[in-house]
């Protein structure tokens, strides 16, 4: 069997769901509660969702979804100043797709692109890389949001930039680091938590030795996993079994793609291009050193330098994703969810997203569908 049929093996799965929700009654016995834990990548929550955990444990396992989906996080002063950037003349604007419905306070890129602004929806920085030289007399400007996973990619965009010597490109930063907004989630003391189930895409670049703090300093256990069912039980069942022998280690459940020192070669572009400063998380405000900017060597690649944008408070909605994103809601409880906020009508990114926790939890977890 491939690592695929394994990692999804029907029997394997069911197996390994019943030793957790065994597992899960002893601590409830122990403990007088469910077990409290957050997968904190976007892509876990999907695939929890889809897969069905999420909705098999919810009797035993409390499962939160944490800050790692790139598009909720970014704050909504942020998409302002983006839909503000796609107006100027002579602009060609680039991003991932996700971003071009998150609603702003008062218009989307989408809408902006409707009223005439040139966006491009691309699925990599170098497709605007390639733009940027078949468009001398426009400015290309890609959207940099993302973690670790992505960050890489931005940073090899700006070499490439400079070894062909354009200078029509620019990237508009607003990327997120993982380990700053965990710290800042166990500060804050606001959700009671048991472990975290770490991202296994970001872990690649970072390694297992990133998390060390979230041991040495909180004694709060953690497990790198991947995205298919038997990862993900394997994952929490080794979680519950810290928690019931009073360990709080820090396991690679993700071995054969997730190292000790995670990229070397991503980790020694990342350190020579760019450089940690506070950054602005939806519904956590600023976090210090939480994103990462172009060092100064490099600020002529850096559009928040090179173009004059201005970032004004944000309208205040109804939306609650800045409380997802925070472990402290599920999307049942807010009054928007599945009434006036749908995919096809959504008022915040959780709900846009491909990765954003109401979207998953329309599309999977309905009690009404």
């Amino acid at each position: 069997m491939s690592l695929i049929e394994i990692y999804s093996n029907p029997k394997i799965t069911h197996h390994l769901a019943e030793e957790v929700i065994e597992s899960a009654k002893l601590f409830r016995e122990k403990k007088g509660r469910l077990p409290i834990l957050m997968e904190v990548c976007g892509s876990h929550t999907m695939a929890l969702a889809k897969s069905g955990i999420k909705g098999k444990l919810k009797e035993h396992v409390r499962l939160i979804a944490g800050p790692g989906c790139p598009v909720c996080v970014t704050d909504q002063k942020a998409i302002d100043a983006m839909i503000q950037l796609s107006e100027k003349s002579n602009v060609i604007l680039c991003t991932f797709g996700d971003m071009v419905r998150v609603p702003g306070s008062h218009s989307s890129l989408l809408k902006a692109k409707t009223n005439g602004s040139d966006i491009k929806v691309v699925y990599s920085p170098f497709d605007s890389i390639k733009m940027a030289e078949d468009h001398p007399d426009k400015e290309i400007i890609f959207l940099g949001i993302g973690f670790e996973t992505t960050i890489p990619a931005l940073v090899i965009a700006v070499r490439e930039a400079e070894t062909r010597g354009l200078t029509n490109f620019s990237i508009w930063m607003s990327t997120k680091l993982v380990a700053p907004v965990l710290r800042a989630l166990l500060l804050s003391g606001e959700v009671q938590l048991d472990g975290f189930l770490l991202p296994g895409q970001v872990s690649i670049v970072t390694g297992k030795q990133s998390y060390r703090f979230l041991s040495e300093e909180f004694q709060m256990p953690g497990v790198i996993t991947g995205f298919e069912p038997v990862q993900l039980l394997s994952s929490i069942r080794k979680l519950l079994i810290q928690l019931h022998e009073g360990r709080s280690e820090i396991l690679n459940d993700y071995t054969y793609v997730v190292k000790e020192e995670g990229n070397p070669v991503a980790q020694h572009f990342m350190e020579k291009y760019l450089t940690c400063h506070d950054e602005e998380w939806r519904g956590m405000g600023m976090i210090p050193e939480s994103g990462l900017i172009l060092k100064e060597k490099y600020a002529r690649f850096d559009a928040k330098k090179k173009f004059n944008v201005s970032q004004t408070p944000p309208k205040k909605t109804k939306c609650r994703c800045g409380e997802m994103i925070r472990g402290v809601l599920t999307p049942e409880e807010c009054v928007l969810f599945n009434k006036g906020c749908t995919p096809t009508h959504p008022i915040g990114p959780c709900m846009v997203s491909s990765e954003g926790t109401c979207a998953a939890h329309f599309h999977f977890m309905r009690e009404d569908k």
